[in-house]
């Protein structure tokens, strides 16, 4: 068992830090806009904040000196409180991930954070040291990953950071992956509302509007100074694209050995996240409009560990958004070899799509309606409410046919696996005994034609819910008949 040890005193700077942002305005307020006030209000309003201020400041002190882990061959111990104290045990054994993030605050100190998630519920279910050293973030993960128990020294942490290095790598993005990233996810179109956002904010400064009018007439009046400007506008919003894309995914890695995968990303703030093998729950991959015109596909996994920290979420259950289909398909294989991916799969029966045609649509009874009590006058056309009421029930049901060729499903030995979506398709594949509930249900018009609705729940922050509608009744039969047989491949902790 290790020693009891405080966390990091660069803590207590970030607290204060987040204490300042929070009373950045009022201090505005009372000391910089109403200086010269001298009504109560603001005066007493001085004084609260000076106090709330002084005994948040003693708070965060304080509760560095009383916060303090320590961990023994199997758990984390962690201790805390004021005039309370408490002691909260948290097993390695329910640990699912591990994320490490280093900000820019992060990387000027030489330090780094690094969260514990476990697949418990309830509140304060993660281990969180938001500033660590390097080194003793490498001991706890090095520990929680020992099997014999003992306190481990510097020299098996060494040994654990060169088996790190002998990972098998799976995946690092080139020059062209992150150019087709950067047009893939649009991220070129920010740029304009940013630059509208500031304008906005300026102006209502400056009052910059009435002075910029006359200017903004003289150059519009000249076609070679909009051409320009527009060449300029397109070529500033692609390259903050691309530089804003390289940022996020330009040392992006994709690696796992024996246990664990491991993602690592970031350029000026880094973020690395692991994942036990044994943990996932699903795979979930994923094509957008954009992403099948492409050739990409993102792969996801289904984890019981949350994905989130207190300042975002973080799309770390995605091995990489814009990976090439087909190496999307061999990673998992790669990477998670118990799973099986089944290209070829089953379609649905042609019944399934008069189902689906003739389901009511409450989104176009609504528009419909609206559309016929204001009956609004397009391009002169008076009776233009119905060619888009007629256009919107086009439109949707394209998508239903789209959605009823896109679905698929097969049950392959112990896996289940399935397709779905219109515009947006998702392939799903998970392990019969990593569900943890299934349902069977059937409406009016599907108990009339054979038909079914399957699905599946699997453990997940928050509970993760998959499914096919409208699948035959045979198939429905087959996957409850299958699902009873994982009571053979269950093990109890």
């Amino acid at each position: 068992m290790t020693k009891t040890k405080r966390h990091h005193p660069l803590l207590m700077l970030i607290h204060l830090w987040t204490l300042a942002k929070r009373f950045i305005f009022f201090v505005v307020y009372l000391f910089v806009i109403k200086a010269d006030s001298e009504s109560s209000f603001i005066i007493y309003g001085r004084i609260i904040i000076f106090a709330a201020f002084g005994i948040m400041v003693i708070t965060i002190i304080w509760t560095w000196f009383t916060h303090k882990y320590k961990l023994d061959h199997k758990s984390f111990h962690l201790y805390k409180g004021i005039f309370i104290k408490s002691e909260q045990t948290i097993p390695f054994s329910k640990i699912q991930n591990v994320h490490r993030h280093t900000s820019y605050f992060h990387r000027v100190f030489k330090v780094t954070s690094i969260h514990f998630e476990t697949g418990m519920t309830g509140e304060e279910t993660t281990v969180k040291f938001e500033v660590i050293s390097h080194i003793e973030a490498d001991r706890l993960e090095a520990h929680i990953k020992s099997t014999d128990g003992d306190a481990l020294t510097t020299d098996d942490v060494k040994d654990t950071k060169h088996a790190n290095l002998n990972r098998n790598i799976h995946f690092e993005p080139t020059k062209m992956d992150i150019l087709k990233a950067s047009f893939t996810s649009l991220s070129f179109l920010i740029l304009i509302p940013l630059v509208g956002s500031f304008y906005s904010k300026i102006n209502g400064i400056f009052h910059m509007e009435k002075e910029a009018k006359g200017v903004f007439m003289n150059i519009i009046s000249s076609e070679w100074m909009v051409t320009i400007i527009i060449m300029v506008l397109v070529i500033a919003s692609v390259t903050f694209g691309i530089v804003r894309t390289f940022l996020a995914y330009g040392k992006y890695q994709i690696s796992s050995d024996h246990d664990r995968i491991y993602i690592t990303k970031g350029v000026i703030e880094e973020t690395s996240f692991s994942i036990s093998k044994e943990k996932v729950q699903a795979i979930e991959i994923k094509q957008s409009i954009m992403k099948r015109l492409l050739g990409l596909a993102e792969v996801k996994l289904t984890s019981a560990g949350s994905f989130s920290s207190d300042e975002e979420t973080l799309e770390i259950n995605s091995l990489y958004p814009f990976l090439p289909v087909k190496r999307a398909y061999d990673m998992v294989s790669e990477i998670l070899p118990s799973y099986e991916v089944k290209q070829k799969m089953i379609r649905l029966p042609r019944k399934s799509l008069w189902v689906r045609l003739i389901k009511p649509s409450w989104i176009w009874f609504i528009a419909t309606a609206i559309l016929f009590y204001f009956r609004p006058s397009i391009l002169k056309v008076e009776q233009a409410w119905w060619i888009l009421s007629a256009v919107l029930f086009i439109l949707i049901a394209v998508l239903r046919l789209l959605e009823f060729m896109n679905t698929r499903f097969i049950l392959n030995n112990q896996f289940i696996q399935f397709k779905t979506g219109g515009m947006t398709t998702s392939l799903f594949i998970s392990k019969r005994d990593k569900i943890i509930e299934v349902k069977v249900t059937r409406n009016i018009i599907q108990q009339m034609i054979g038909l079914a609705s399957i699905g599946t729940i699997h453990r997940a922050k928050p509970v993760h819910h998959a499914g096919v509608d409208d699948v035959p009744l045979e198939l429905a039969t087959s996957f409850y008949h299958w699902y009873m047989g994982r009571k053979n491949e269950i093990k109890l902790e």
